[in-house]
């Protein structure tokens, strides 16, 4: 299978090129800048993409661009940062602008090249340094009113350079660029697809299982699902999947994951209920990293204990997705520094007892949902709204009591119904449906305020209603909804639902903000 090695120099957005790639339907991984040159040659690559970073090439100890890279004779594509180091590595001068870009630009092509049409278009800038001088053989392609040197290239060498992101939506047929350079400069055939998704991950897994048994993490969202389903498919009734209900699922979610789970995956499937375990272990915690670690651990915990009445299996599945290694990333790592702790990665505990299986650690959401698709799970579970593995513990803000779980119960199913009657909760593939929410949910806010409710003051808590657009998870918009629908969801939170006397509504993008509060 063609493939493409994305060298990460710590970007944001890394994770964000390879997705934007994976839409080409080709492979592609991330590695961090000082990865063993075995190692990522080692992937047999068509090519590479050099990414952003927050750093500066000039400064001590700065990430460089490798030797074997250019050693390598395959092209590259150095982005931002990228494009500085892979200008420093040949040869040419990086420094400080006086004139720094953030935001939107706009660059003109003047000369005809295989990497992007000439003309005039809007970009997405984000770099205080620029090219001061080119490496021999490269040529200027565009230029911005700050950046002489906004995209360059050497067509011999197939050597590429852009000063601007084209993996963001903001820059507008950014996708358009990257296609050219990994399908027609590159050559990359489309290989990556559901189906050859599925097959590679059943022989991986029947690799690393052998024939020893193995038991499934449910926990009621739509990766675990979609990873027990292919294990299964992998390993047959070696498999036994655990649901533990944590009493952190919204409104009638817990019945709803049962049954859909035996009848659709057909695996033999325990239902624990370890509602005040959870509750009891949560009491009095209000800092959200803390929150994540002691559910990751009893999370595991409770697995241990059930797994000893099922014959001590050795593997654990979990439905770990790629966002949330990104952003579980430790600090020291040469990549993006951690944005939180996800519960299934960075929160489970050091002495653990299971040999982890991860089938989707590599995929984005919507490749999760097209894998479920592929195996035939029923729509209602592979297209429903993305959950935390932690769940309601995180959109609980604060302590989290019984009274405040269903108090944000309450609200969340009266935002869920609203959006539902409008036609504005996507349920389905977004090509399919491509107005509406990815994701929407209520959060409860340890704040109280004064109100009015029958001619009485009330001082009770607030709820904030958060809805996005997003097509992957790694950036998104907040939704713009009706006011009418805002309205009318706002009445009946504070009608419907016992202490709450305020709604607000979350009108922030990611980033700077995350989708989830916690």
């Amino acid at each position: 299978m063609d493939t493409i090695a994305i060298i990460d120099f710590g970007s944001q957005y890394a994770q964000l090129i390879a997705r934007r790639v994976r839409e080409f339907q080709v492979y592609c991984e991330l590695f961090p800048w000082d990865t063993p040159a075995e190692k990522v040659m080692a992937l047999r690559p068509k090519g590479f993409i050099l990414s952003g970073g927050p750093a500066s090439v000039y400064e001590t100890d700065a990430p460089q661009a490798a030797s074997y890279l250019l050693e390598s004779g395959l092209p590259i594509l150095g982005i931002c940062y990228g494009m500085q180091a892979l200008t420093l590595a040949l040869g040419g001068q990086v420094a400080a602008s006086a004139k720094r870009e953030f935001g939107l630009a706009e660059i003109e092509t003047t000369l005809v090249n295989p990497l992007m049409p000439t003309g005039t278009r809007k970009v997405w800038m984000s770099h205080g340094d620029r090219i001061e001088q080119l490496p021999d053989g490269f040529t200027v392609l565009a230029h911005s009113s700050h950046s002489p040197v906004a995209a360059m290239g050497d067509v011999n060498k197939k050597y590429y350079g852009l000063q601007f992101h084209p993996e963001v939506r903001h820059t507008p047929h950014g996708e358009e660029i990257l296609r050219r350079f990994v399908v027609e400069i590159c050559h990359a055939k489309p290989e990556w697809t559901p189906e050859s998704i599925i097959q590679q991950s059943i022989e991986r897994i029947q690799k690393q299982v052998g024939e020893q048994t193995v038991l499934s993490a449910i926990s009621g969202g739509v990766d675990s699902a979609v990873a027990t389903a292919l294990v299964q498919r992998a390993i047959g009734d070696q498999l036994t999947a655990i649901f533990v209900d944590t009493g952190m699922l919204r409104q009638g979610e817990a019945a709803q994951v049962k049954s859909v789970l035996q009848q659709s995956l057909g695996v033999e499937l325990v239902v624990v209920d370890a509602i005040d375990t959870f509750l009891q272990a949560l009491r009095g915690v209000n800092e959200p990293e803390e929150k994540r670690r002691i559910i990751g651990e009893l999370f595991i915990r409770t697995f241990e204990k059930h797994a000893r009445q099922l014959g001590h299996p050795n593997f654990l599945v979990q439905g770990t997705i790629y966002p949330d290694v990104v952003e579980s990333s430790a600090p020291d790592r040469a990549k993006a520094h951690r944005i939180k702790t996800h519960h299934n990665v960075g929160g489970l505990p050091s002495d653990l007892n299971f040999k982890l299986v991860e089938p989707l650690r590599y995929l984005f959401k919507d490749e999760v949902r097209l894998v479920g698709e592929a195996l035939g799970l029923p729509a209602s579970l592979v297209w429903r709204q993305p959950f935390p593995g932690p769940g309601l513990a995180v959109r609980c803000l604060g302590e989290i009591t019984p009274e405040r779980l269903q108090r944000l119960r309450g609200a969340d199913a009266i935002f869920t119904e609203e959006l539902t009657a409008a036609g504005l909760l996507r349920m389905q593939h977004c090509e399919e449906n491509p107005t509406g929410t990815a994701q929407a949910f209520a959060v409860l806010l340890p704040v109280h305020s004064v109100g009015v409710m029958g001619d009485q003051r009330t001082y009770q808590e607030c709820v904030a209603l958060r809805a996005v657009t997003t097509e992957d998870f790694m950036t998104a918009d907040w939704a713009r909804l009706p006011h009418d629908l805002l309205a009318r969801t706002a009445s009946r939170i504070v009608n419907e639902v016992a202490g709450v006397n305020r709604v607000v509504y979350d009108i922030t993008s990611k980033p700077p903000a995350t989708i989830e509060w916690e």
